[in-house]
C-alpha cells in the first residue's frame, strides 16, 4: 500500500467530530441545569456509542426512568444508524464546530427514528451493511456469514475502537478488497488485495467491470445560494433523498472513470449528456429544469468530481463499505 493511501486511510479512521451535548431543558431535574458535555465523536461511529459517555455526565440531572435515548440538532431528530461524520456532513451546509447536539432519555420519536437498542442494535447495522455489499461486490454474502464469532467481535471492536491495525489485519477474511484500474496504478495507489467478485474480465484476465456498493444522500434546494451559511436548514427527512445501490465501475482504455461519472450513472437527471440536450429541447418548446450538483462531501472533504472514482472508494470508504 502506497504511502499517500496509507495517509488517507489513516486520516479517515482518525477523524472526530468535536460536540458539544446539551441535555434537553424539560428533562432537566436538577438547578442549575448542567453544563454541556464535551465529547469527541468519531465520524466513521454512531451517536448511540457515545452514550456511555454521555449518561453519567447527565445522571444526577435526569429524573427518575427513562425512554430510549435520542439526539437531535436543532428540533431534528438524527438517524442513529447513519456514520457520524455523515450525519454531520449532510444537515451542516457549513460546518459547525463545536456541534451542538440535544440528548433526550424521554420521548423517543418512533415516528420518525426507527427503535435503537443501544450498542447491539448499531453492531447488527454494521453487520448487516457488510452483508448488503458484500453481496453487491460478489453475488454473495458467505464470506461475511461465515467469519467466526471472535473474528465478527474483532472486526466490531476495531470499528468502536478506532483500530484500523485490527481491522486491516482481519479485512481479507472478507475478501472485498480494493479496485483497480489503470489510473490507480500510475498511482501507485494498488493495495495487496484486490476484489475478488462482482467483476467481468477480457481474455486478458485484467478487469473490466466492477460493482461497488455506494450510499448516497442528497438534498435538493430550489436556489442557488452563494454562501453556505445561507442554506435554509433541514426541517424533516423528506427533503433528503436516499440511494443505496451499486455503480457499475467501468473500465475503458485511456478514460479514467471519476466520481461524477459515478454520481451521474447514479442520478441521470444530473448527467452532462442531459445538460447537452438542453438547447434542443428548448426549441422543441420542452424545456426542463434541471439540477446541477453543486457539492460533493466524502468525509468532510469537498472533493472534485474529476477525481478518479477507484481512488474514492479505495480510500474513503467507511468501514462497513
Amino acid at each position: 500500500m502506497a504511502a499517500n493511501e496509507e495517509e488517507a486511510v489513516k486520516y479517515v479512521w482518525e477523524g472526530a467530530i468535536p460536540l458539544q451535548i446539551h441535555l434537553h431543558k424539560s428533562e432537566v431535574a436538577s438547578h442549575p441545569a448542567p453544563p454541556p458535555a464535551l465529547v469527541l465523536a468519531p465520524r466513521i461511529g454512531y451517536l448511540p456509542l457515545l452514550v456511555p459517555l454521555i449518561k453519567p455526565y447527565f445522571k444526577d440531572s435526569l429524573p427518575p426512568g427513562e425512554d430510549s435515548i435520542w439526539f437531535d440538532y436543532k428540533g431534528f431528530p438524527l438517524k442513529w444508524y447513519i456514520p457520524t461524520g455523515v450525519l454531520f456532513d449532510l444537515i451542516c451546509a457549513e460546518p459547525e464546530r463545536p456541534w451542538n447536539l440535544t440528548i433526550h432519555f424521554r420521548g423517543y420519536p418512533s415516528n420518525v427514528l426507527i427503535p435503537c437498542e443501544g450498542e447491539d442494535s448499531v453492531k447488527w447495522n454494521f453487520v448487516n451493511s457488510l452483508k448488503e455489499a458484500a453481496y453487491i461486490i460478489n453475488g454473495n454474502c458467505k464470506n461475511v456469514m461465515n467469519m467466526s464469532q471472535s473474528d465478527q467481535e474483532d472486526l466490531w471492536t476495531s470499528v468502536m475502537n478506532g483500530d484500523l491495525e485490527s481491522y486491516t489485519r482481519l479485512l481479507p477474511k472478507l475478501k472485498m478488497g480494493n479496485i483497480e484500474d489503470e489510473f490507480s496504478r500510475k498511482a501507485n495507489l494498488s493495495s495487496p488485495q484486490s476484489r475478488q467478485g462482482g467483476t467481468e474480465t477480457d481474455v486478458a484476465g485484467q478487469v473490466k467491470t466492477a460493482r461497488i456498493p455506494v450510499r448516497l444522500y442528497v438534498r435538493s434546494v430550489n436556489k442557488d445560494f452563494e454562501n453556505l451559511e445561507d442554506v435554509p436548514e433541514i426541517d424533516t427527512w423528506d427533503e433528503i433523498s436516499y440511494l443505496n445501490r451499486p455503480v457499475e465501475f467501468l473500465r475503458e482504455e485511456g478514460k479514467c472513470f471519476t466520481l461524477r461519472d459515478a454520481i451521474e450513472s447514479l442520478l441521470p437527471e444530473y448527467s452532462g449528456d442531459r445538460a447537452q440536450t438542453s438547447g434542443e429541447e428548448e426549441a422543441d418548446g420542452s424545456q426542463e429544469t434541471r439540477g446541477e450538483v453543486k457539492l460533493v462531501r466524502i468525509q468532510g472533504i469537498e472533493v472534485r468530481l474529476e477525481i478518479p472514482f477507484s481512488w474514492v472508494v479505495n480510500n474513503l470508504m467507511n468501514p462497513e463499505f
